[in-house]
C-alpha cells in the first residue's frame, strides 16, 4: 500500500512539474511570433522526451563501457534539465499563489468602499505574470547551466581545516593531526590521475592518523580495484582506519544469490585490508603515547532513516572500554543521524564523531559566512563541524561523487582536523 500511494503521489509530482514547464514557456514567449514559439515548445518537448527516456533506462544500459564524456554529458543534461523544469514550477507555483491571494484580498476588499491604486508597470510593460515567466526561464536556464559545468568540479579537491579542543585530550596527543576522507565511490570515477592527485594532496598533510567513514564502492567490491593501487598509497604512522557505509553492502542492486551477495561484502573487506586498511566491524582500537591513551570506535551503517541499514552495534563496539582510562573517544560512523539518535543521548563520553553520507547533495553553497543546500532539510547536520556540548560531529561531503558526475558549489572534501 505504501509503494502504491508512493507511486501516485510521484506521478502527481511529476505531472506538476510538467505541466508547469509548459505553462511557464506559454506565458515567457507570449509577445513572440508563432514560428518561434513553435520552434521553442518543439525543441523543449524533444529535450524532455530524451531526458524522460534516459531516467527510465540508465539502469538498463551498461553505461560503464560508454565513453567517459558522453556518460557524464548524458547524465548532466538529464538531472540538469530536470531540475531546470522543478525551479520553473516552483516559480509558477509562488506566481499562482500570489494571484490566489491577490484574488482573496480583492474579494474581502469589494466589501469596502476604497481608493483605486495607480496599475503598477513591468519592465518594458509586460505583465507581472509573464516578467515572473521569463525570470523563471532565466533562473532555469541558468541552474541547467550550472549541472552542464559541474562535472569540471568532480575532482576539484578542496581541503577542510579544523582545530577542535577537547578539554581531556591527554597532553602526548595535544596537535594530533587527523584526515578524514568519506564517500569515495570509486565505481563512479573515470580519471585515475585527477583521484591520484587527491590521494598526492592527503600525503602532503602528514597526518598522523587517516580515517575512511564509509562508502568504499557504490555497490560493487570490484569497482575500488582500478582504484586500489592508488589508495594503497594513503599510510600515517598511527595507521589507516575505516568503516562501511550503506552502499558498501551492495542493497541496491540485484544479486543472482544471497551468497553472491554474501561473498562481494567478503571481497570489500579483503580490498580494505590489501590496501593497508584496517577496516573497523564494531569494534574498537587504543592509541598509547607516554602511558597515555585515546580511543578510535568504527562501526557499521547506522541509521535513523528507515530506507538505510542498521548494521552499527554501539554496544560490542565499546565493550571493555569502561574498564580502562582513556579519556578522549573518537567515532567513526558513515550517517550522521547516528550522532542525534544514538551517540549523543547514550554515549555521551563520545567526544568527536566523524561522518559522511550526505555529499552535500553536491549541490549548494558554501561560504565563510554560510552554508546551504536542499540536503539540510532532509539532515539537521550535513556538512562541516556541529557541536552539542562538548561533543563534536564533523560531516565530510566526500571525496567521489554519485548519481550525478559532478558538484555545484558542493566540492570535493578532505577533512583536516588537529586535536587542541
Amino acid at each position: 500500500m505504501r509503494s502504491s500511494t508512493g507511486i501516485i503521489i510521484s506521478l502527481a509530482i511529476l505531472a506538476i512539474v510538467e505541466y508547469y514547464g509548459i505553462v511557464t514557456l506559454n506565458v515567457a514567449m507570449r509577445n513572440h511570433n508563432h514560428i518561434f514559439r513553435v520552434t521553442v515548445f518543439i525543441l523543449y518537448i524533444l529535450l524532455t522526451l530524451l531526458a524522460w527516456f534516459s531516467i527510465f533506462n540508465f539502469r538498463t544500459w551498461a553505461m560503464e563501457t560508454w565513453h567517459p564524456s558522453l556518460r557524464v554529458l548524458l547524465l548532466s543534461f538529464t538531472l540538469g534539465f530536470l531540475a531546470a523544469k522543478v525551479l520553473m514550477a516552483v516559480f509558477m507555483l509562488l506566481d499562482d499563489l500570489r494571484r490566489l491571494i491577490t484574488w482573496i484580498v480583492s474579494c474581502i476588499s469589494s466589501f469596502f468602499p476604497q481608493t483605486p491604486n495607480e496599475p503598477v508597470e513591468m519592465p518594458n510593460g509586460i505583465s507581472r505574470s509573464s516578467f515572473i515567466a521569463r525570470m523563471a526561464v532565466l533562473a532555469a536556464g541558468l541552474l541547467f547551466t550550472g549541472f552542464i559545468y559541474g562535472p569540471k568540479n568532480r575532482y576539484r579537491y578542496i581541503i577542510k581545516r579544523y582545530k577542535i579542543p577537547l578539554d581531556k585530550l591527554p597532553p602526548a596527543f595535544k596537535g594530533l593531526k587527523i584526515v578524514q576522507i568519506s564517500d569515495i565511490h570509486s565505481g563512479s570515477f573515470d580519471n585515475h590521475e585527477a583521484v591520484k592527485h587527491g590521494v598526492d594532496m592527503i600525503m602532503r598533510e602528514k597526518a598522523d592518523l587517516i580515517l575512511f567513514t564509509g562508502d568504499l564502492v557504490n555497490n560493487k567490491a570490484e569497482e575500488i580495484v582500478p582504484y586500489k593501487d592508488i589508495f594503497s598509497k594513503l599510510n600515517a604512522p598511527m595507521g589507516v582506519y575505516s568503516t562501511l557505509g550503506n552502499h558498501d553492502y551492495g542493497d541496491y542492486i540485484e544479486w543472482p544469490s544471497a551468497e553472491a551477495k554474501v561473498r562481494n561484502l567478503e571481497t570489500l573487506k579483503q580490498h580494505h585490508a590489501e590496501m593497508g586498511w584496517k577496516l573497523m566491524m564494531n569494534e574498537h582500537v587504543i592509541f598509547e603515547r607516554e602511558q597515555q591513551k585515546i580511543a578510535l570506535i568504527g562501526v557499521e551503517n547506522w541509521s535513523n532513516m528507515a530506507r538505510f541499514p542498521k548494521h552499527g552495534d554501539m554496544k560490542k563496539a565499546t565493550a571493555g572500554l569502561e574498564e580502562q582510562d582513556v579519556p578522549v573517544k573518537i567515532l567513526m560512523s558513515h550517517d550522521p543521524t547516528h550522532w542525534d539518535a544514538q551517540v549523543r543521548p547514550l554515549y555521551g563520553d563520545i567526544d568527536l564523531t566523524l561522518a559522511g553520507h550526505t555529499h552535500g547533495m553536491q549541490f549548494g553553497l558554501r561560504l565563510p559566512f554560510m552554508q546551504w543546500s536542499p540536503v539540510q532539510y532532509v539532515y539537521k547536520q550535513w556538512a562541516g563541524l556541529y557541536q552539542e556540548g562538548k561533543q563534536y560531529l564533523n560531516v565530510n561531503v566526500g571525496y567521489g561523487f554519485l548519481g550525478y558526475p559532478g558538484r555545484l558549489g558542493i566540492l570535493p572534501e578532505i577533512t583536516v582536523i588537529e586535536l587542541v
